[in-house]
């Protein structure tokens, strides 16, 4: 047999390593165990330290069994040997102990024609042997008896013939029949005898089993193991099985009985779901069975031998361990969490694609633990390593953050917790691990840490002025009033009126926070509210505004918070446009909304900028100047203009200026007026 040459050795002994079936891949003439799984490991009672060593040293107790003679021939003819029923003796608690396997020593052929490996897989048949053997001796049992009697019957023939040819005989075949009852009734005995025998057998079974006589299916011998399984009492005895259960209405199974009744051919069932009754309602099962036909002399099939075992438990087992995993790679996937399993002899790793993926690595990228460390800054990398030793001295959990560097050269933040394992000599031979991409959480603390910053220098330049001011008109209170005392008076004015803004700003913030702006809605002429919006900015004297739209528009909504987003807009405009000092302020009717602008003629926004505007803690920088303020502003307008079901955004192009605008949802009211719902 041969493998294509893309299939290599290791991914076929990982591939063995998972099989269900006890699987075992020798190398060479000596026969060197070269992988071996759980189930072949479990047959020969040895672990995983015989991996590697060969087949006579890793197991002595098997010298003198023909199966290493099996194997070197196999190898050195490259022949397959297939066996079955085939008897080994291992050793169980340190004795030896007889048992009966199924197996195959397959030889895997290199390119040169040459055996490379031996694929040894095995299935154990001790019961199924000693069930079979059971039947065969009730079966040789009966033929005997049946050949007996048959024999006695010739013979009794033969003497009645004698009676009628040679009535002198009388006395002596008198004689010879009372010799011929007293042997069938030791015959009759025997049977009797093997019959009870085999009752006893079964009922006492460790496993599930019964016996169903005739094309009927009737229930001649039954066990508790089986009565326990079919949840019911003796009085099933003699009773047709679909009778007895008749919940096996369209089911299978018999079905499945019929076809071994008529073929003769047995039928082994896996696993196999079952609908049994239990306190009234139909509860899933599932079972391991055999139905072995009983045949009579003329190879007929007279009664079916049913052995089950109840699986439920361990199928419904796997199965919730198959949810509990799919449910926890739901979960990660959801919280974009990844995880590994990191073999820390090897460095190599089997990661989830989300944990590959949060160190700039795809899904078909091979990842290490190599790569890990490679990819975590230099100034992290001793912290964590130091970590993890620790983890691995104390047998705890580790966790840190740190930034790794993606292969695009983009810095990125890591969450990660980690755990030893540990094998059986207590040696840490792997880390189990998680991690998260938490960039935007560290962004975002450093943009609050930034706010705070420009909070506390925003706040401390005002009130050092107005502080100076005081300190001033302090010294100067017992001289007469002069144009000092009102240059003083203005600059506190002005310092105070700057706080009291910067105080409004954050505290419409911790209410946004909250959820707590509340919203005052009443009645009120939009275009009226705009153009009194304009009069702190005409009374400087520095910029012109117009205003334009329909005079008579009537709106529904909080006048309040609307103002404080049009003079928003407006302080905007004199304070990023000083280019320009004309100011469009208008109102447009849309179908669905009412759309309110404000322009200016200034050097405009950079494209890059614009989406960031609206963000919380924002401050744009234009033309390289900086400016004061804690860039809240667009942020608290565009979550007012949001609390009243509208948009707000912005159009702009450098060296044209800007135009920001902010829409508000409209009906007809009942008089015919346009109204905010």
């Amino acid at each position: 047999m041969n493998f294509p040459d893309q299939i290599h050795a290791g991914e076929l002994l990982s591939v063995l390593f998972y099989s269900p079936n006890a699987t075992a891949v020798y190398q060479d003439e000596d026969v060197k165990i070269l992988s071996a799984n759980e189930a072949m490991l479990k047959f020969w009672g040895k672990s995983r330290e015989i991996i590697g060593r060969d087949f006579c040293s890793a197991l002595p107790e098997l010298d003198g069994q023909p199966f290493f003679e099996i194997l070197r021939k196999v190898w050195l003819s490259g022949e397959t040997f297939i066996a079955k029923d085939y008897p080994a003796v291992l050793l169980t608690n340190g004795f030896p102990e007889q048992f009966y396997f199924d197996f195959e020593y397959r030889a895997i052929l290199g390119p040169d024609g040459k055996t490379k490996y031996i694929l040894h897989t095995a299935s154990e048949v001790t019961e199924r042997r000693e069930a079979l053997k059971m039947v065969e001796e009730k079966s040789r049992s009966e033929q005997k008896l049946i050949d007996d009697l048959s024999a006695l019957n010739a013979e009794y023939h033969v003497t009645n013939e004698d009676l009628i040819s040679k009535h002198e005989e009388l006395f002596n075949a008198n004689s010879e029949l009372l010799r011929i009852k007293k042997e069938l009734l030791t015959a009759n005995h025997t049977l009797a005898e093997n019959e009870k025998r085999f009752k006893t057998l079964v009922e006492k079974s460790p496993v599930a089993m019964a016996s169903l006589q005739g094309e009927n299916f009737e229930v001649d011998i039954v066990n508790d193991k089986a009565l326990r399984i079919w949840n019911k009492d003796r009085s099933v005895v003699g009773m047709p099985l679909s009778e007895a259960l008749p919940e096996l209405k369209n089911q299978p199974f018999i079905g499945i009985l019929e076809e071994v009744y008529a073929t003769g051919k047995p039928y082994f069932g896996k696993e196999l779901k079952i609908m049994l009754e239990r306190s009234s309602e139909l509860t899933e099962c599932y079972l391991n069975f055999v139905y072995q036909p009983i045949l009579d002399e003329n190879n007929e099939t007279v009664s079916i031998l049913v052995v089950a075992t109840d699986v439920t438990e361990q199928v419904q087992a796997r199965e919730s361990i198959v949810e509990i995993k799919n449910r926890l790679e739901i979960a990660l996937d959801a919280s974009r969490l990844g995880s590994t399993e990191i073999n820390l002899s090897t460095g190599r790793m089997d990661s989830t694609n989300q944990f590959k993926y949060n160190y700039g690595y795809r899904t078909e990228d091979e990842f290490t633990y190599l790569d890990l460390y490679q990819s975590i800054l230099p100034e992290y990398r001793r912290r964590i390593k130091d970590l993890v030793k620790d983890s691995i001295k104390n047998n705890e959990v580790y966790k840190a953050e740190y930034p790794v560097k993606w292969k695009d050269g983009s810095i990125h933040w890591i969450q990660a917790h980690g755990m030893p394992r540990f094998n059986k000599d207590g040696v840490a031979d792997r880390m189990v691990g998680m991690n998260a991409d938490v960039t935007d959480k560290k962004l975002a603390e450093q943009r609050k840490d930034d706010f705070l910053s420009v909070a506390s220098h925003e706040l401390k330049t005002p009130l050092t002025a107005v502080r100076a001011s005081i300190q001033l008109l302090n010294r100067i209170k017992e001289k007469p009033y002069s144009q000092t005392h009102i240059r003083l008076i203005e600059q506190s004015d002005k310092g105070i009126e700057k706080m009291c803004v910067l105080i409004d700003d954050l505290l419409n913030m911790s209410r946004l926070g909250q959820d707590q702006l509340m919203l005052e809605y009443h009645h009120f002429n939009l275009y009226e509210m705009l153009d009194k919006s304009c009069h702190h900015i005409l009374l400087e004297g520095k910029n012109q505004v117009s205003v334009s739209g329909d005079k008579s528009l009537e709106i529904y909504a909080d006048e309040h918070r609307i103002e404080q987003v049009v003079i928003n807009l407006l302080n905007n405009a004199v304070k990023y446009a000083k280019g320009s000092n004309e100011i469009h302020l208008f109102t447009e009717a849309e179908p669905d909304c009412i759309r309110v602008s404000v322009r200016d003629f200034g050097q405009g926004i950079p494209e890059a900028v614009i989406p960031h505007l609206f963000d919380r803690y924002y401050r744009a920088e234009h033309i390289g100047k900086s400016y004061s303020g804690l860039g809240l502003g667009l942020y608290i307008c565009s979550e007012i203009i949001k609390k009243h079901s509208g948009k707000i955004g912005v159009i702009s192009k450098m060296g044209e200026g800007s135009t920001f605008w902010f829409t508000l949802p409209r009906k007809k009211s009942g008089k015919g007026q346009v109204m905010t719902e």
